[in-house]
């Protein structure tokens, strides 16, 4: 490239008229340098999860059996099940409760302070999880309850909604009400309206709103180490209490895991909405 080739280069690249972001100085290095920064540690973890030798670091030979003693950790599989519960019935309250929601503030007639109402849904997103998770343990501590289970899943629907809440409204939002009023001029009743139109419109939102749900109930630790009586160990709390102790052979296996098992839920899904495109 000549110094007239490069001088209109760094002239399209300050002015924004070279459209193919390809094309600006140093690109392909930056992007090349950022997906080493982002997933090489991430490859480490998985293939020192398969060194025989107990000590991390000295690589002595390929093994499984850090998988087989991890799958036969009881304390493990425990905390995996309170996740699962807890994960799974906190996306079912905080999907119920946000799709209500939007449906009131986006379908509701006369319905007041609307941005206050948001504002108050979207408040867990704008507060220190710190402070959420101490705020509800001096709540729960008022009640007087004890179950850990159950402070957990109450604890963890409070902050899904917002999660939930936003996509399902941008679908609302991103939606007319034609096709409602519609069937409300054909003497449909209201839940029959919901039911076959309003519903399956709202259905991508909903679906995207409890999986960004679930994941983040399943990967909270600050709310769940605070708030989480005995035998109510999440899966985080308990890879936490496994790091303080050193890593091992064993913790990678158990994050190798973890990320087989999200790539397993995430492709499905991927899959799904090109062959939708």
């Amino acid at each position: 490239m000549n110094y007239s080739n490069k001088q209109n280069a760094i002239m399209r690249f300050f002015t924004g008229k070279n459209k193919d972001v390809k094309h600006y100085p140093g690109f392909g290095l930056i992007s090349i340098a950022f997906f080493l920064f982002l997933y090489l540690p991430i490859l480490v973890v998985i293939a020192y999860s398969f060194n025989s030798n107990k000590i991390v670091s000295v690589w002595q030979g390929f093994s499984f059996k850090w998988y087989l003693s991890a799958l036969q950790n009881e304390g493990l599989m425990n905390a995996l099940q309170v996740s699962l519960t807890v994960a799974t019935v906190a996306t079912i309250i905080a999907t119920s409760i946000a799709t209500a929601a939007a449906l009131v503030l986006s379908r509701g007639k006369e319905v007041k302070h609307v941005k206050l109402s948001e504002t108050v849904i979207n408040l867990p997103l704008m507060l220190p999880e710190i402070v959420f998770a101490v705020a509800v343990l001096i709540l729960f501590s008022q009640l007087g309850l004890q179950d850990g289970l159950t402070k957990l899943i109450l604890a963890h629907a409070c902050f899904c909604i917002p999660f939930a809440f936003l996509p399902i409204r941008a679908r609302l939002q991103g939606m007319t009400n034609n096709l409602e009023q519609a069937a409300q001029d054909l003497y449909a009743n209201p839940w029959i309206t919901f039911k076959r139109i309003t519903l399956p419109l709202i259905l991508p939102g909903i679906f995207a709103g409890a999986m960004l749900s679930f994941v983040i109930s399943m990967d909270d630790f600050i709310t769940s180490s605070i708030v989480s009586g005995g035998g109510a160990t999440t899966l985080p709390v308990y890879i936490f209490s496994l790091v303080k102790q050193g890593v091992s052979p064993e913790l990678n296996a158990i994050s190798t895991l973890i990320m087989l098992v999200s790539l397993l839920l995430v492709t499905p899904a991927w899959m799904i909405s090109k062959r939708n495109k």
